[in-house]
Protein backbone atom coordinates (compact mmCIF):
# COMPACT_ATOMS: atom_id res chain seq x y z
CA UNK A 1 0.00 0.00 0.00
CA UNK A 2 1.15 3.62 -0.73
CA UNK A 3 2.79 5.94 1.82
CA UNK A 4 -0.16 8.72 2.91
CA UNK A 5 0.53 11.87 1.45
CA UNK A 6 1.47 14.71 2.67
CA UNK A 7 1.52 18.48 2.46
CA UNK A 8 4.33 21.10 1.43
CA UNK A 9 4.69 23.28 4.25
CA UNK A 10 5.15 26.22 1.30
CA UNK A 11 1.40 25.42 0.70
CA UNK A 12 0.61 26.69 4.19
CA UNK A 13 3.16 29.24 5.32
CA UNK A 14 5.33 31.56 4.01
CA UNK A 15 8.89 31.09 4.15
CA UNK A 16 9.55 33.34 7.34
CA UNK A 17 6.66 31.43 9.57
CA UNK A 18 8.32 28.08 7.92
CA UNK A 19 11.56 28.96 9.10
CA UNK A 20 10.61 30.48 12.65
CA UNK A 21 8.43 27.06 12.87
CA UNK A 22 11.04 23.95 11.49
CA UNK A 23 13.95 25.76 13.36
CA UNK A 24 15.98 23.69 15.73
CA UNK A 25 17.16 25.48 19.30
CA UNK A 26 20.51 24.47 20.38
CA UNK A 27 18.77 25.34 24.12
CA UNK A 28 15.29 24.60 24.22
CA UNK A 29 15.07 20.88 23.76
CA UNK A 30 17.99 20.62 26.48
CA UNK A 31 15.79 22.94 28.53
CA UNK A 32 13.01 20.95 28.34
CA UNK A 33 14.98 17.80 29.00
CA UNK A 34 16.24 19.56 31.96
CA UNK A 35 12.80 20.34 33.37
CA UNK A 36 11.41 16.69 33.27
CA UNK A 37 14.32 15.76 35.76
CA UNK A 38 13.76 18.75 37.57
CA UNK A 39 10.23 18.23 38.55
CA UNK A 40 10.95 14.78 38.93
CA UNK A 41 13.22 15.60 41.57
CA UNK A 42 11.29 18.72 42.87
CA UNK A 43 7.89 15.89 43.30
CA UNK A 44 9.59 13.56 44.90
CA UNK A 45 11.32 16.29 47.32
CA UNK A 46 7.87 17.19 48.33
CA UNK A 47 7.33 14.13 49.78
CA UNK A 48 10.52 13.55 51.39
CA UNK A 49 9.88 16.92 53.24
CA UNK A 50 5.83 16.55 53.64
CA UNK A 51 5.12 12.86 53.79
CA UNK A 52 1.48 12.21 53.36
CA UNK A 53 -1.16 10.29 51.59
CA UNK A 54 -1.52 13.61 49.40
CA UNK A 55 1.61 14.61 48.98
CA UNK A 56 2.68 11.01 47.92
CA UNK A 57 -0.46 10.90 45.52
CA UNK A 58 0.39 14.21 43.85
CA UNK A 59 4.16 12.74 43.57
CA UNK A 60 3.80 10.16 41.54
CA UNK A 61 1.01 11.47 39.04
CA UNK A 62 3.92 14.14 38.53
CA UNK A 63 6.66 12.13 38.23
CA UNK A 64 4.44 9.69 36.10
CA UNK A 65 3.53 12.56 33.89
CA UNK A 66 7.54 13.62 33.41
CA UNK A 67 8.27 9.71 32.87
CA UNK A 68 5.77 10.33 30.04
CA UNK A 69 7.57 13.44 28.95
CA UNK A 70 10.47 11.88 29.12
CA UNK A 71 9.31 9.64 26.72
CA UNK A 72 7.76 12.54 24.26
CA UNK A 73 11.16 14.02 24.17
CA UNK A 74 12.43 10.93 23.24
CA UNK A 75 9.77 10.87 20.54
CA UNK A 76 11.33 14.82 19.53
CA UNK A 77 14.49 13.17 19.21
CA UNK A 78 13.66 10.55 16.97
CA UNK A 79 12.51 12.90 14.79
CA UNK A 80 15.94 15.25 15.18
CA UNK A 81 14.14 18.03 16.66
CA UNK A 82 15.92 17.72 20.51
CA UNK A 83 18.90 19.75 19.69
CA UNK A 84 20.53 20.97 16.06
CA UNK A 85 23.27 18.69 16.35
CA UNK A 86 22.75 15.18 15.60
CA UNK A 87 25.55 13.77 17.90
CA UNK A 88 24.02 15.76 21.04
CA UNK A 89 20.18 14.92 19.73
CA UNK A 90 20.83 11.45 19.71
CA UNK A 91 22.90 11.23 23.27
CA UNK A 92 20.44 13.12 24.85
CA UNK A 93 17.26 11.13 23.47
CA UNK A 94 18.86 7.82 24.03
CA UNK A 95 20.28 8.62 27.58
CA UNK A 96 18.29 11.03 29.56
CA UNK A 97 15.36 10.25 27.62
CA UNK A 98 14.47 6.60 26.39
CA UNK A 99 16.71 4.81 28.39
CA UNK A 100 15.14 5.50 32.18
CA UNK A 101 11.95 4.67 31.19
CA UNK A 102 12.79 1.39 28.63
CA UNK A 103 13.15 3.14 25.64
CA UNK A 104 15.52 2.71 22.61
CA UNK A 105 15.83 5.88 20.59
CA UNK A 106 17.33 4.17 17.06
CA UNK A 107 14.72 1.08 17.53
CA UNK A 108 11.48 3.72 18.08
CA UNK A 109 13.21 5.84 15.38
CA UNK A 110 12.38 3.24 12.64
CA UNK A 111 8.84 1.71 14.25
CA UNK A 112 8.30 5.45 14.89
CA UNK A 113 8.81 6.62 11.17
CA UNK A 114 7.08 3.75 9.88
CA UNK A 115 4.26 4.95 11.82
CA UNK A 116 4.20 8.13 10.16
CA UNK A 117 4.80 6.54 6.84
CA UNK A 118 1.35 4.39 6.95
CA UNK A 119 -0.76 5.95 9.76
CA UNK A 120 -3.98 3.80 10.01
CA UNK A 121 -3.15 1.92 7.19
CA UNK A 122 -2.58 -1.77 7.78
CA UNK A 123 1.14 -1.67 7.42
CA UNK A 124 1.27 1.39 10.42
CA UNK A 125 2.73 -0.22 13.69
CA UNK A 126 0.55 1.22 15.51
CA UNK A 127 -2.45 0.25 14.20
CA UNK A 128 -3.65 -1.73 16.96
CA UNK A 129 -3.61 0.67 19.93
CA UNK A 130 -6.53 2.60 17.96
CA UNK A 131 -8.02 0.20 15.93
CA UNK A 132 -10.07 -1.22 18.69
CA UNK A 133 -12.34 1.80 19.25
CA UNK A 134 -14.71 2.70 20.01
CA UNK A 135 -15.02 0.43 23.36
CA UNK A 136 -17.66 -0.19 26.07
CA UNK A 137 -16.83 2.03 29.02
CA UNK A 138 -16.64 -0.97 31.36
CA UNK A 139 -13.29 -2.10 28.61
CA UNK A 140 -11.52 1.38 29.74
CA UNK A 141 -12.37 0.68 33.08
CA UNK A 142 -10.75 -2.60 33.24
CA UNK A 143 -7.88 -1.54 31.28
CA UNK A 144 -7.43 1.82 33.67
CA UNK A 145 -7.62 -1.04 36.87
CA UNK A 146 -4.51 -3.17 35.05
CA UNK A 147 -2.62 0.15 34.49
CA UNK A 148 -3.50 1.66 38.21
CA UNK A 149 -2.42 -1.85 39.39
CA UNK A 150 0.94 -2.49 37.65
CA UNK A 151 -0.36 -5.50 35.72
CA UNK A 152 0.44 -3.37 32.57
CA UNK A 153 3.95 -2.88 33.31
CA UNK A 154 4.72 -6.00 34.69
CA UNK A 155 3.48 -7.66 31.02
CA UNK A 156 5.62 -5.08 29.46
CA UNK A 157 8.67 -5.27 31.99
CA UNK A 158 8.82 -9.19 31.60
CA UNK A 159 8.43 -8.97 27.76
CA UNK A 160 11.39 -6.70 27.72
CA UNK A 161 13.53 -8.68 30.13
CA UNK A 162 12.68 -12.09 28.89
CA UNK A 163 11.66 -11.82 25.59
CA UNK A 164 14.72 -10.24 24.27
CA UNK A 165 17.16 -13.19 25.86
CA UNK A 166 19.96 -15.56 24.27
CA UNK A 167 21.99 -17.86 26.15
CA UNK A 168 20.71 -16.21 29.04
CA UNK A 169 22.38 -13.29 27.91
CA UNK A 170 20.25 -9.82 27.47
CA UNK A 171 20.28 -9.16 23.95
CA UNK A 172 17.92 -6.37 24.03
CA UNK A 173 20.15 -2.63 23.95
CA UNK A 174 17.26 -0.98 25.44
CA UNK A 175 17.11 -3.78 28.26
CA UNK A 176 20.48 -2.90 29.13
CA UNK A 177 20.66 0.88 28.93
CA UNK A 178 17.34 0.78 31.21
CA UNK A 179 19.26 -1.41 33.80
CA UNK A 180 22.30 0.87 33.25
CA UNK A 181 20.08 4.21 33.63
CA UNK A 182 18.14 2.51 36.72
CA UNK A 183 21.39 1.01 38.52
CA UNK A 184 22.69 4.44 39.03
CA UNK A 185 19.53 6.19 39.92
CA UNK A 186 19.14 3.73 42.58
CA UNK A 187 23.43 4.52 43.31
CA UNK A 188 22.82 7.92 43.70
CA UNK A 189 19.73 8.04 45.82
CA UNK A 190 21.41 5.05 48.23
CA UNK A 191 24.61 7.29 48.41
CA UNK A 192 22.17 10.21 49.34
CA UNK A 193 20.40 8.06 51.90
CA UNK A 194 16.92 7.99 50.16
CA UNK A 195 17.12 4.13 48.82
CA UNK A 196 13.69 3.50 49.18
CA UNK A 197 12.95 6.80 46.73
CA UNK A 198 14.09 4.83 44.39
CA UNK A 199 11.08 2.32 44.54
CA UNK A 200 8.71 4.41 46.18
CA UNK A 201 9.10 7.74 43.78
CA UNK A 202 10.26 6.22 40.66
CA UNK A 203 9.36 2.09 39.89
CA UNK A 204 5.93 3.11 41.42
CA UNK A 205 4.75 5.84 39.23
CA UNK A 206 6.43 4.46 36.29
CA UNK A 207 4.44 0.96 37.24
CA UNK A 208 0.90 3.06 37.95
CA UNK A 209 0.69 6.41 36.27
CA UNK A 210 2.84 6.01 33.20
CA UNK A 211 1.18 3.14 31.76
CA UNK A 212 -2.43 4.96 32.57
CA UNK A 213 -1.54 8.05 30.77
CA UNK A 214 0.17 6.59 28.43
CA UNK A 215 -2.94 4.79 27.68
CA UNK A 216 -4.82 8.35 27.75
CA UNK A 217 -2.46 9.93 25.34
CA UNK A 218 -2.41 6.44 22.47
CA UNK A 219 -6.44 6.82 22.67
CA UNK A 220 -6.51 10.55 22.49
CA UNK A 221 -4.48 10.81 19.07
CA UNK A 222 -5.56 8.02 16.82
CA UNK A 223 -8.70 6.44 18.32
CA UNK A 224 -11.71 6.62 16.27
CA UNK A 225 -9.98 9.78 13.83
CA UNK A 226 -11.58 8.08 11.08
CA UNK A 227 -8.82 8.46 8.99
CA UNK A 228 -9.09 9.93 5.48
CA UNK A 229 -6.92 10.99 2.17
CA UNK A 230 -6.11 14.24 3.97
CA UNK A 231 -3.35 14.05 5.94
CA UNK A 232 -4.99 16.75 8.26
CA UNK A 233 -7.19 13.97 9.50
CA UNK A 234 -4.52 11.84 10.38
CA UNK A 235 -4.81 12.35 14.21
CA UNK A 236 -6.27 14.74 16.64
CA UNK A 237 -5.62 17.59 18.72
CA UNK A 238 -6.67 17.50 21.87
CA UNK A 239 -7.48 21.37 23.29
CA UNK A 240 -5.64 20.82 26.75
CA UNK A 241 -6.30 22.42 30.30
CA UNK A 242 -3.71 23.80 32.65
CA UNK A 243 -4.36 20.59 34.98
CA UNK A 244 -4.28 18.27 31.86
CA UNK A 245 -0.86 19.23 30.59
CA UNK A 246 0.87 18.82 34.45
CA UNK A 247 -0.53 15.09 34.63
CA UNK A 248 -1.49 13.70 31.55
CA UNK A 249 -0.09 15.74 28.49
CA UNK A 250 3.16 17.56 28.96
CA UNK A 251 5.17 19.27 26.25
CA UNK A 252 2.54 20.16 24.21
CA UNK A 253 1.87 16.35 23.05
CA UNK A 254 -1.87 17.24 22.62
CA UNK A 255 -1.34 19.00 19.32
CA UNK A 256 -1.13 15.66 17.33
CA UNK A 257 -2.78 16.41 14.44
CA UNK A 258 -0.21 19.13 13.20
CA UNK A 259 2.67 17.03 14.65
CA UNK A 260 1.38 14.47 11.62
CA UNK A 261 0.86 17.00 9.13
CA UNK A 262 4.45 18.65 10.15
CA UNK A 263 6.38 16.01 11.64
CA UNK A 264 9.18 17.61 11.96
CA UNK A 265 8.55 20.67 14.00
CA UNK A 266 10.18 20.83 17.33
CA UNK A 267 7.31 20.45 20.05
CA UNK A 268 8.22 23.58 21.91
CA UNK A 269 7.09 25.18 18.19
CA UNK A 270 3.46 23.52 18.36
CA UNK A 271 1.59 26.14 20.03
CA UNK A 272 2.94 28.51 17.58
CA UNK A 273 2.02 25.94 14.88
CA UNK A 274 -1.38 25.52 16.08
CA UNK A 275 -2.38 29.14 15.83
CA UNK A 276 -0.76 29.99 12.65
CA UNK A 277 -3.17 27.01 10.92
CA UNK A 278 -5.86 28.11 13.68
CA UNK A 279 -5.80 31.76 12.07
CA UNK A 280 -5.43 30.14 8.20
CA UNK A 281 -8.75 28.56 8.40
CA UNK A 282 -7.56 24.72 8.68
CA UNK A 283 -9.68 24.40 12.03
CA UNK A 284 -12.11 23.27 9.59
CA UNK A 285 -10.29 20.02 7.91
CA UNK A 286 -8.64 18.84 11.43
CA UNK A 287 -10.19 16.71 14.47
CA UNK A 288 -9.83 18.53 17.54
CA UNK A 289 -11.61 17.70 20.94
CA UNK A 290 -12.03 20.21 24.12
CA UNK A 291 -9.99 17.86 26.33
CA UNK A 292 -9.40 14.21 27.22
CA UNK A 293 -12.67 13.83 28.89
CA UNK A 294 -14.43 14.61 25.68
CA UNK A 295 -12.20 12.13 23.68
CA UNK A 296 -12.78 9.49 26.02
CA UNK A 297 -16.33 9.99 25.43
CA UNK A 298 -15.94 9.50 21.89
CA UNK A 299 -13.62 6.66 22.53
CA UNK A 300 -16.35 4.85 24.66
CA UNK A 301 -19.17 5.14 22.82
CA UNK A 302 -20.22 1.54 22.08
CA UNK A 303 -22.51 0.24 23.86
CA UNK A 304 -22.71 -2.68 26.48
CA UNK A 305 -23.95 -5.71 25.07
CA UNK A 306 -27.03 -6.94 27.33
CA UNK A 307 -26.97 -10.53 29.01
CA UNK A 308 -29.98 -12.47 29.81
Amino acid sequence: MPAVARIDPKDVFTPEEWATLSARSSWRGLALVASAWGLIFAAGAMFVLWPNPLTYVLAVMLIGARQLGLAILMHDAAHGGLHPNTAVNNWVGEWLCAAPVGGRLESYRAYHLKHHRFTEQPEDPDLALSAPFPITRGSLWRKIVRDLTGQTFLKQRTAQLFGGRKDGEVVNASTTHFLIVNALLLAGLTAAGYWWAYFALWLVPMATWLPLVTRLRNIAEHACVNTRDDPFTHARTTLANIFERLFIAPFWVHYHAEHHVFMHVPCYCLPRLHALLMDKGYWSRMQIAHGYFSVLREATSKPAVATA
